[in-house]
C-alpha cells in the first residue's frame, strides 16, 4: 500500500509553487519528519508537513504519477507541531512560501549533505561533555527594582516590556529569569536574542560564567551568520535534541527548533537589525512574541529606548482606551547609584566654519585622557570621506553601476561603494578634466581617527604614554577575531579614545568611559523617513549609556555626553538631554496619530526590481490597477509606484509601491488575495527580475 505525503521543499515565493508538494512512499511518516525527495534533477531536503489519506497503487498510479521520498534522515527526531506552526504563520503573514521559510531555518550542510554524508556523520563518536574551567561568578544581589520585575515576571503571563535605563542592570533581570524557569523544569530551553552579532560575544560570557558551573559547559550554544556550516548544524542538533538549555543568536534563532521552550528574551528590542532584509522579510521580534503565545513560553523584551510599536502595546488603561497588549515594567535606577551622564549641547552655528571638534569639546577630552578615563566618538559614516571631488569641473565619485557615490577610503587607497561593492584605486587626476587636486568631501570615521591624533597630538596619558586612538567600524572588524580584540583592548583600558560607528553605541559594558561626543547628528532630523527622528534617538541615548556605568568613575568626575549640532533647540535634544524617553515617545505617537501612521495604520512595500526603470514601475502600477478594486472594498490605499531612495544597486533599477490600511486583518486579506495577480503579471512584464512584498517595513 503507498501513501501519499506532504512534503515542503524550499520553493521561492515567485516560483508560483507555495504549499506543499505531494511524494508517495509505502510507510507514513510522521509531520514534522526531515527527507530527501527529488524535485526536477535536483534531490533536496525537505520536511514532511502532513499526511494525506492512504490510497492503493491503482488509485494514485491513475490520476497522478507521484514520485518517490528518496530517503529519510535518521538520528533527527521530527520537528515539533509548534514549529510547524510558527514557520506557517511566518510565510502567511510576510507572504512567502512556507517550504522557503521552512528550509532557510535549517542548517545549510542539513540541506547540502547526501544521505551517504549524513549516514557517515551520524557514525561520529560525539565528544565527551567537558568540565566548566572558567572561572565562577560572584552572583549580585538584585537591587530593589529587580526584585519587584522578576517578581511580576513570575506572577503574570506577559508578554512583558523592560524598559529599563542604560546600566539598570537588564541583563541581571533576564540571567535570573532565566535560572528560574532551568530550576523548576529539568527541561526547560531559554532563547536569548540579541540584534548583532558583535553584542553575542560578551552576553554569551555572561550566561557560560553564570550557567556552566551548575548545567555544564554544553549548556549553552550560539547562533548566528559568523559561525561554520559545521557549527551551526552541531548548535543546530543541540538545541534540537534539548541538550542544550539556552540558546543565544540573533534574529535567525526565533526559528530554532527548542521542543521544551519555556522562555524568550529578545534584548534591545527596539533595534532595526531584528528586521529581515532579504528573502522572507520577517520580524524576529515580532515572531517571538507569536511564538511565545504559541509555545505558552514567556517573552521578555527589553530595552532602554523601547520602539514605538513596543511602547504603545504597553500603555497604560486609560479613560478612554483599554490597556495595551504588553505589560510595561520600569527599571529607572542605574545599578550601584551611577549617575547616567550630562548631556551638553554645542550649537555649531556659533562655531568657525567647518569646525569638526568645538574648542570646549577638545578641552573636555584632554582632561578626560590626562586622567585615565576613556571617550567614546560616535559617527555613523565610515571610510576616510562619503566623496571625492574635483573643484575645477564638479567631478565627484560615482559608482557606475549604482546611484551613489563611492566612499573614499584612505587606508587602502581605494574609492568603495557600499552598496554593491565596487572597488578601483583612487584616481591620480579628475577623470573628467585632468585636474591634480581632488579632494575629499565631508567626514568619516578614518578621517576623524587621523584628524584626532593631530588635535590630541601633546596630549599625555598618567604614565606620560602617548595618547591611543582606535577605530571600530565595519571596515575595522573585517577579519575574524578582529571585533573580539579591539574590544579586549578598550575593555583593558589600553585605548583612551574610541572612534566607531553604531556598532560601539549599544550593548557594551565600557567600564572606564566617562565622555561621550556624538558628532553629524542632524541629518535624521528632518529625514523623510518618519521613523528617522526615533532611531536618531535611541542611538543617541544607547551611545550616552555606555558612559558612567562604574560609579566609582562617576564620583571622581560627573559622566558627560557631548553632542554637536546645528539645530540644539530641536524637541528631540530637549529630551536627550532629560534623558526622558517617555516625553520624546508620547509627542512622537502624537504626530504619528494624526498622520495615522504605524502603529495606528498597517503597511507593506512591494519592490520591484528591472534592467528599466519605466519597467519596474509599470509592473508595480500594473499591479496597483489589477488589485483596485479590492483595494477600494476593504479601504486599503495603494500609493503610485516611485524609485527608491538609491534607485540604482548593480545596475539593477529599484521601485516600490506602498500599501496602507488602518486594519491589519484587511491588509493582509488584500495581500493574500493580491498575490495571484502579482504572479499571473509576470508573463506580460519580462523585463521585471524579481518583485518582493515586505509587510510592516522599516525603511520606506
Amino acid at each position: 500500500m503507498l501513501h501519499q505525503i506532504s512534503v515542503m521543499v524550499h520553493t521561492p515565493a515567485h516560483s508560483g509553487l507555495g504549499g506543499a508538494l505531494t511524494y508517495e512512499s509505502n510507510i507514513i511518516h510522521a509531520p514534522g519528519t526531515l527527507v530527501r525527495v527529488p524535485l526536477g534533477s535536483r534531490e533536496l531536503l525537505g520536511v514532511v508537513w502532513d499526511n494525506a489519506p492512504a490510497h492503493t497503487a491503482t488509485e494514485i498510479a491513475a490520476p497522478l504519477q507521484l514520485r518517490a521520498i528518496a530517503s529519510v534522515l535518521d538520528g533527527v527526531a521530527p520537528l515539533s507541531v509548534h514549529w510547524r506552526h510558527l514557520v506557517q504563520f511566518a510565510a502567511r503573514y510576510y507572504q512567502r512560501s512556507a517550504g522557503e521559510v521552512a528550509l532557510a531555518a535549517l542548517p545549510s550542510q542539513l540541506r547540502d549533505l547526501t544521505t551517504e554524508q549524513w549516514a557517515r556523520r551520524l557514525k561520529r563518536k560525539p565528544k565527551a561533555v567537558s568540565a566548566y574551567e572558567g572561572a565562577t561568578q560572584t552572583i549580585p544581589t538584585p537591587t530593589d527594582e529587580q526584585a519587584q520585575v522578576l517578581t511580576d515576571i513570575a506572577a503574570h503571563k506577559g508578554p512583558f516590556l523592560l524598559f529599563g535605563n542604560t546600566g539598570s542592570g537588564k541583563t541581571e533581570v533576564y540571567l535570573r529569569a532565566a535560572q528560574a524557569k532551568l530550576e523548576r523544569d529539568p527541561q526547560a530551553q531559554i532563547l536569548v536574542m540579541v540584534p548583532e552579532i558583535n553584542l553575542t560575544p560578551q552576553l554569551e560570557e555572561r550566561f557560560r560564567t553564570r550557567f556552566a558551573p551548575q548545567w555544564g559547559a554544553d549548556c549553552l550554544v550560539a547562533m548566528h551568520s559568523s559561525l561554520t556550516p559545521a557549527q551551526r548544524l552541531k548548535n543546530w542538533l543541540a538545541a534540537h535534541s534539548g541538550e542544550a538549555r539556552i540558546v543565544l543568536g540573533t534574529r535567525m534563532a526565533v526559528f530554532a527548533s527548542m521542543p521544551h521552550l519555556q522562555l524568550i528574551v529578545v534584548d534591545e528590542e527596539h533595534d532595526p537589525s531584528y528586521k529581515q532584509q532579504e528573502g522572507a522579510r520577517y520580524s524576529a521580534r515580532d515572531l517571538a512574541i507569536y511564538r511565545g503565545q504559541l509555545e505558552g513560553a514567556k517573552v521578555i523584551l527589553g530595552s532602554a529606548t523601547p520602539s514605538l510599536e513596543s511602547w504603545h502595546h504597553s500603555r497604560p488603561a486609560t479613560a478612554i482606551e483599554p490597556a495595551g497588549r504588553y505589560m510595561r515594567l520600569a527599571m529607572p535606577s542605574r545599578v550601584g547609584q551611577g549617575a547616567l551622564p550630562l548631556v551638553r549641547r554645542v550649537d555649531m552655528n556659533r562655531q568657525p566654519y567647518k569646525t569638526v571638534f568645538s574648542n570646549h569639546l577638545l578641552d573636555a577630552m584632554r582632561e578626560r585622557v590626562t586622567r585615565g578615563e576613556q571617550i567614546l566618538v560616535l559617527l555613523n559614516r565610515r571610510g576616510y570621506a562619503p566623496v571625492l571631488n574635483c573643484n575645477d569641473c564638479g567631478w565627484k565619485s560615482e559608482c557606475p553601476h549604482c546611484s551613489a557615490y563611492r566612499v573614499f577610503h584612505k587606508l587602502d587607497r581605494t574609492l568603495r561603494c557600499h552598496h554593491c561593492g565596487f572597488t578601483q584605486p583612487v584616481p591620480r587626476a579628475c577623470p573628467s578634466c585632468g585636474n591634480l587636486d581632488i579632494s575629499p568631501l565631508g567626514r568619516g570615521t578614518e578621517q576623524l581617527e587621523e584628524h584626532l591624533a593631530e588635535l590630541l597630538a601633546d596630549v599625555r596619558r598618567p604614565d606620560s604614554e602617548p595618547i591611543r586612538i582606535a577605530r571600530i567600524d565595519a571596515d575595522s572588524t573585517r577579519l575574524k577575531g578582529e571585533l573580539e580584540r579591539q574590544l579586549a583592548e578598550v575593555h583593558a583600558g589600553a585605548v583612551d579614545v574610541l572612534v566607531g560607528t553604531q556598532m560601539i553605541a549599544k550593548g557594551h559594558d565600557f567600564r572606564r568611559v566617562t565622555l561621550v561626543a556624538a558628532l553629524n547628528t542632524d541629518g535624521a532630523l528632518f529625514s523623510s523617513d518618519f521613523r528617522a527622528p526615533e532611531r536618531l534617538f535611541s542611538l543617541l541615548m544607547q551611545a550616552a549609556g555606555r558612559a558612567g556605568r562604574d560609579a566609582s568613575m562617576s564620583l571622581i568626575s560627573p559622566c558627560e555626553m557631548w553632542v554637536q549640532s546645528f539645530h540644539t533647540q530641536h524637541p528631540l535634544f530637549e529630551a536627550l538631554k532629560q534623558h526622558d524617553y517617555p516625553t520624546f515617545a508620547e509627542q512622537q505617537l502624537q504626530e504619528r496619530e494624526q498622520a495615522t501612521l504605524p502603529p495606528f495604520s498597517f503597511q507593506a512595500l512591494v519592490r520591484a526590481e528591472a534592467r528599466s526603470q519605466e519597467a519596474a514601475q509599470g509592473f508595480l502600477n500594473a499591479a496597483r490597477d489589477a488589485g483596485a478594486a479590492l483595494a477600494d472594498e476593504l479601504l486599503v490605499d495603494l500609493y503610485p509606484a516611485v524609485p527608491m531612495t538609491i534607485q540604482r544597486v548593480a545596475n539593477i533599477e529599484r521601485a516600490q509601491m506602498l500599501i496602507e490600511c488602518t486594519s491589519r486583518k484587511a491588509l493582509q486579506h488584500f495581500l493574500a488575495h493580491w498575490q495571484s495577480d502579482l504572479h499571473a503579471m509576470r508573463s506580460a512584464h519580462r523585463q521585471v527580475i524579481r518583485w518582493a512584498v515586505d509587510v510592516d517595513p522599516l525603511a520606506i
